[in-house]
């Protein structure tokens, strides 16, 4: 099983990113795919999943800006992040059940 994120980067508060996980090693489709993220300091935490059909489910402090969706077809798991703001700042980490990415930075910064 391997995860791979990428899409990180530093963003203006109010500022937008996309964060993609190609997934491999597994049969995609038949696994709820999730988002954590670990800020400095802190535990990691869920952000939002996506059940194999697509249904999501989102943290309170994320809902309604951030959006997760999948492409079977691609294997790849999306998190679209508006309305970021410095709270967001954290490393993002694509999970699937037992197995976790290397991580992606996300900086949220003026």
């Amino acid at each position: 099983v391997q995860l791979v994120e990428s899409g990180g980067g530093l963003v203006q508060p109010g500022g937008s990113l996309r964060l993609s996980c190609v997934a491999s090693g597994f049969t995609f489709s038949s696994y709820v795919m999730s988002w954590y993220r670990q800020a400095p300091g802190k535990e990691r935490e869920f952000v939002a999943d996506t059940t194999p059909i697509g249904i999501t489910n989102y943290a309170e402090s994320v809902k309604g800006r951030f959006t997760i969706s999948r492409d079977n077809s691609k294997n790849t798991v999306y998190l679209q992040m508006n309305g970021l703001k410095p709270e967001d700042t954290a490393v993002y980490y694509c999970y699937r059940r037992g197995y976790w990415g290397q991580g992606t930075q996300v900086t949220v910064s003026s």
